[in-house]
């Protein structure tokens, strides 16, 4: 009854923290629920004792929260910056294990080398929860909170694997470099091949399961959550590292599929909330056992006659110190080769300086430092009546290091790079919280056309259209006109690919000569039309118009008109409408799923759906009763799929305070009723 009792306590505790950070932003979420854990330890009126098997918080704890942080990586992000993250998950974290651990069995004997280097890969991880937090209060560059991101997903496997190797030195009594390195290797090459193995077997699973019908979104939710499990511990019992494959699992997102299917829409709606909720609780439950050990802890250590008190707290910031010169002279050599080959400007300034100090103070201990100090045993293994030596000092210093962290993140990191905040009127909350709605329609546009099939193309065109209707009204309500400009250089930019296309095809005889100029007259006459004469001057645009009037001459000159009918002329010139528009669309495709081109994306959604329409009115004839039925199906999971990604937008933009309440509960309202329409037109 007294764990129930707890359980519920801590679980009390975390949802306070959340309103508690809703009233008070300025404090990160992480120091509130640490205050907490103090107060119901106070409140206890004795000592909250917390003992788990160290197995047992690996897996209820790290594993899910490993596989989750994995799950939701930008993976192109995390490829496009491996190396500087690599440097950071992994070099970073043994320099740290190994200086810490010396430097801690020096000053501190009592303290055995193992158990010091298992301190020092503890206090690798850097914590998510803190860092996500950080970003709210804030500005935080894009290339450091890429890196940060990157770095707290991989350096929680190099710091526990790390961990593991020295408490088993210690609680052991023997330790061998070669086999440890040997251990190492095959433990960590052996977790990815598991986990990689497991996620390709996991997706041919979930395949399977759906061929055969089953598209129940309670079976395919539950079996996300069991995944982080089943891969630990069946890793472990396969003596490979558990933390290496859950991450690759993640990393492979065994569950959801890239393509819009019946179903799949509401199952990433119920799984993007499940996932949310437990990986708040498991961080918030950890925290607040922080709070409820910190008096517990320090009490035992504060009451050691054998160390003086304020020894104890010089110890404690001594360690903080260590660990933040350590990674900021880490961080300043990156940020030194990242300047050299910098283009443009290779010279390093104090700006950069500042960032690498950033860097530093962002990386926060928490959640991962304490659950893995937690499975610290409290007897040794070849000696079950001896104490594991220190314990309780090296639970205390790792505590006070995770709460100075914490609290140099939250009160001195918005000092070196604060969030750009200024009064702002009403009318100008109105014109951002416009803009932001903007921008979140032009997002779940990409969404869909970085999702867009063959089988689903027609249903996806239909949505798209919807939206870009949705914007459109937007901008007619709050007076915003459209860039016509861009529309016109969009459209004269969409020209030239498909004058490009029919000139490669007319140099390799694919099409006749004939066929081929009078389709380039054509659009010659539409960008002449477009630009009503006037445009910039481009030499390369110039030779190219010389070319094809020279050629177009010549050809008259030197060739005949064909002798088949005007029946096949007109399917020649069908065909190649065809094929150079389909190469327009390739290139609007990819410019509309692009966030970072310069083109306003309604305007290359609308001229990508113009393109698509105009095909598929020369591919084919109007579409049957049945195809239009199948349409409309398609369509419905489209849009559940679309409001999904929505209402991510809208929390995302809301929580970094880039929308208003009001102006994020209108829209979420919207598509509230939106939904509801939805379901019941089924």
């Amino acid at each position: 009854m007294e764990t129930i009792t707890l359980a519920l306590l801590l679980l009390a505790a975390v949802l306070l923290s959340a309103i508690i950070d809703q009233v008070v932003p300025r404090v990160s979420l992480p120091l509130i629920q640490i205050a907490l854990g103090i107060l119901i330890a106070a409140g206890a009126g004795s000592a909250v004792q917390i003992e788990l098997d160290p197995e047992i918080f690996l897996v209820l704890f790290i594993a899910p929260l490993l596989f989750d942080e994995a799950k939701s990586a930008d993976k192109a992000k995390l490829w496009r910056d491996r190396k500087p993250i690599l440097s950071l998950a992994i070099g970073l974290v043994v320099a740290t294990t190994l200086i810490i651990g010396f430097s801690v069995h020096a000053v501190i004997p009592s303290i055995p080398l193992a158990a010091a280097f298992a301190l020092g890969a503890a206090l690798g991880p850097t914590d998510a929860v803190a860092v996500s937090s950080l970003s709210k209060q804030i500005d935080i560059p894009e290339r450091q909170k890429s890196l940060l991101k990157g770095e707290l997903l991989l350096n929680d496997a190099s710091g526990i694997v790390s961990f593991q190797f020295a408490l088993a030195a210690c609680i052991t009594g023997t330790f061998s470099l070669f086999e440890a390195s040997v251990d190492f290797l095959v433990e960590f090459v052996g977790g990815l091949a598991f986990g990689a193995v497991f996620g390709v077997a996991a997706i041919a699973l979930v395949r399977k399961v759906r061929d055969i019908g089953v598209e129940n979104t309670t079976f395919h939710v539950l079996f996300e959550v069991f995944t982080p499990f089943i891969v630990y511990l069946a890793a472990q019992a396969c003596h490979v590292s558990g933390i290496i494959a859950v991450v690759v699992a993640g990393l492979m997102n065994v569950i959801s599929p890239r393509a819009i299917g019946p179903a799949i829409a509401r199952m990433n709606i119920v799984s993007s909330s499940v996932w949310r909720v437990l990986s708040f609780a498991l961080n918030g439950i950890v925290f607040v056992l922080l709070g409820t050990q910190l008096p517990t802890a320090m009490r035992h250590t504060w009451d050691d006659l054998s160390i003086n008190n304020w020894t104890l707290i010089g110890y404690m910031v001594a360690l903080t110190a260590l660990l933040l010169a350590i990674r900021f002279l880490w961080v300043l050599g990156m940020e030194l080769a990242h300047v050299r080959g910098r283009e443009g400007d290779p010279r390093f300034h104090r700006a950069d300086a500042k960032e690498a100090l950033i860097t530093t103070l962002c990386g926060a201990k928490g959640t991962i430092t304490l659950s893995i100090l937690f499975t610290i045993p409290a007897y040794l293994s070849y000696d079950p009546l001896m104490r594991f030596p220190q314990r309780e000092l090296i639970i205390f210093l790792a505590c006070g290091v995770i709460v100075i962290t914490l609290l140099l993140a939250t009160f001195v990191v918005p000092l070196l790079a604060p969030k750009a905040r200024r009064e702002e009127s009403e009318a100008d909350e109105h014109a951002r919280d416009v803009e932001t709605m903007l921008e979140i329609m032009r997002n779940v546009i990409e969404n869909l056309t970085a999702h867009m099939t063959r089988d689903n193309r027609r249903a996806t065109q239909i949505v798209i259209k919807s939206y870009n209707d949705r914007i459109a009204r937007i901008k007619e309500t709050n007076g915003i006109e459209d860039e016509g400009a861009g529309n016109v250089e969009l459209r004269v930019q969409a020209l030239h690919l498909e004058q490009e296309r029919v000139l490669e095809l007319v140099d390799q005889d694919q099409v006749s000569g004939l066929v081929g100029y009078q389709y380039l007259a054509r659009l010659e006459r539409i960008e002449r039309l477009l630009k009503h004469g006037r445009g910039r001057f481009s030499p390369a645009r110039l030779l190219m118009r010389v070319r094809v009037l020279f050629r177009r001459g010549l050809f008259s000159l030197t060739r005949k008109l064909p002798d088949s009918g005007m029946t096949a002329q007109a399917e020649e010139m069908r065909m190649l409408q065809i094929e150079a528009e389909s190469h327009a669309i390739d290139a609007l495709r990819a410019m509309t799923a692009n966030p970072a081109a310069d083109t306003p994306t309604e305007d290359a959604a609308a001229l990508l759906l113009e393109y698509q329409r105009s095909v598929a009115m020369l591919r084919s004839s109007l579409p049957s009763v049945t195809s239009t039925i199948r349409t409309s199906d398609r369509t419905e999971d489209v849009k559940r799929f679309a409001y999904a990604r929505e209402l991510e937008q809208i929390q995302d933009a809301y929580e970094e305070e880039r929308l208003s309440r009001g102006a994020a509960r209108y829209m979420r309202e919207n598509v509230f009723l939106m939904q509801l329409d939805l379901n019941d037109t089924v």
